[in-house]
């Protein structure tokens, strides 16, 4: 085998050096390698394998998500296989033209036809907004809202849905969501094999990423700009990356001098969405999350340890209604050491076996339960089988609870993980409270704040657990 014959089965086998040669095709700039690049390119490889089907990308901007998702990835589907037919939409028609033209060069690139000698694009189908190949696929490229009547594709793209200045539009934003609803779904050719691909960067709790997450069953790269939670990132091939708390996304094309810059002159609200993909509503934060301290591993058990377990529980399982959430504490020398989130959208039956479960999990002292509607028939069963439930009777509205319980964020008390699954969320809520989606979450921790505070914290004053002499 030639040096040449390797490099082409490479080109073949792996999106992640088929994207590097697209770029220096349709880019005059020198490509800047980062291990991001390759885990867009795993992901997009698992879309192409059948394992992801559902497949949102929240990335910073000037990331090449598009010369990755909307250039290189379709035209390395149809060089492997040349019947595949996509469609790819973005929310300004010169948009799609220009990563239409771009994949378009790519595939017609003496290297590319080297590579896939069996993919051509037809003379006879070969338009700005549309080109099939000799096999019958097609690459097929219109704006957001555009008209789909008629058209079917394997594989649909969206990139880049709503347009930075309309993200504090509801009107635009709804429009955006319902046009997905009725019309994207219906335009695959095979409903449960095909795939739709999401990729942008995030602009409102509420835009196009937002909405379908919020429905669930959507694989979630998260790419921010510096990393906000420790994560190992698969790249494929058995290789993962450790990103750690702070770390720069790309350093050699936006450095941590750039993106101090970029914070220092871009509104507080389009930084925390478009370049750490937690859009937060202008005026939430009444939670500073950046005040608790950090732990790391297994806390162990200690003398005088206590756990308790906080629910806020909804009322209905349907979609639209706030989920049924459990937060599980350990309060140890004065301070409040947050160990689990449990949160689901559950009926009373699976509602009252799930309380039962993390009961025997984790064991605690307390179970927190707000008096209310499901609440208050799950104290009910609870107590009648020997639960210590506690019936919390809230006193004024949530905004208040909840400023009432943010001075243990304040003073340090609180301590999260530095690293946990469901850790990304549980601070993204309670950063945009009370104008965020939800706040089951933010309920549940407020409960048991102001709940430790009369309950745990009587007698002497607490001690600082961070100068302590003891440890």
């Amino acid at each position: 085998m030639t040096l040449r014959d390797a490099y082409n089965a490479l080109l073949r086998q792996r999106l992640s050096v088929f994207t590097r040669q697209a770029y220096r095709t349709v880019v005059s700039e020198p490509f800047l390698p980062n291990w991001h690049l390759e885990a867009l390119a795993h992901c997009l490889e698992e879309v192409a394998r059948g394992r992801i089907r559902r497949l949102v990308i929240s990335i910073a901007p000037r990331s090449l998500k598009s010369i990755s998702a909307s250039v290189a990835f379709p035209a390395w589907l149809l060089g492997r296989d040349p019947t595949r037919q996509i469609i790819c939409l973005s929310y300004a028609q010169n948009l799609t033209v220009k990563n239409a033209n771009d994949c378009r060069a790519v595939m017609d690139a003496p290297w590319y036809k080297d590579a896939f000698p069996e993919t051509r694009i037809s003379r006879t189908k070969n338009t700005e907004a549309e080109f099939e190949t000799t096999r019958g696929g097609f690459r097929f490229s219109t704006s957001v809202g555009g008209v789909l009547t008629g058209r079917g594709g394997d594989i649909i793209i969206i990139d880049d849905p709503l347009k930075p200045q309309d993200a504090m539009s509801e009107t635009a934003r709804t429009n955006v969501n319902d046009w997905f609803d009725r019309t994207v779904h219906s335009r695959l050719n095979r409903q449960t094999e095909g795939a739709i691909i999401l990729v942008m960067q995030r602009l409102h709790v509420d835009d196009l990423a937002g909405h379908v997450l919020e429905r669930g069953g959507w694989y979630h790269l998260c790419l921010p700009a510096t990393a906000e939670a420790d994560e190992a990132i698969p790249m494929g091939r058995g290789r993962v990356h450790h990103r750690r708390v702070g770390d720069v996304l790309h350093p050699a094309l936006l450095p941590r001098s750039a993106l101090d810059n970029l914070q220092r002159h871009v509104p507080p609200f389009d930084f925390a969405a478009q370049y750490q993909q937690a859009p937060v509503p202008p005026t939430g934060n009444m939670f500073d999350t950046a005040r608790a301290h950090r732990y790391e591993g297994e806390l162990g058990a200690e003398p005088g340890d206590v756990i308790v377990q906080s629910w806020d529980t909804a009322t209905k399982p349907g979609e639209l209604n706030d989920a049924s959430v459990c937060t599980t504490w350990l309060a140890r020398r004065g301070a409040y050491y947050l160990v689990d989130v449990f949160r689901a959208r559950l009926g009373y039956p699976d509602l009252r076996r799930a309380v039962v479960d993390l009961h025997a999990r984790w064991r605690p002292e307390a179970v927190l339960i707000e008096d209310k509607a499901s609440g208050e028939s799950l104290i009910q069963d609870l107590v009648s089988e020997r639960f210590w439930a506690h019936a919390v009777r809230p006193e004024g509205d949530k905004v208040m609870r909840a400023h009432a319980a943010t001075w243990p964020f304040e003073t340090g008390q609180v301590v999260l993980p530095r690293t946990a699954p469901w850790l990304g969320e549980f601070e993204a809520e309670l950063r945009a409270f009370p104008n965020g989606r939800h706040d089951d979450q933010v309920d549940s921790v407020s409960q048991f704040l102001n709940w430790a505070r009369e309950g745990l914290d009587r007698g002497p004053r607490i001690r600082d657990p961070w100068n302590d002499d003891d440890g």
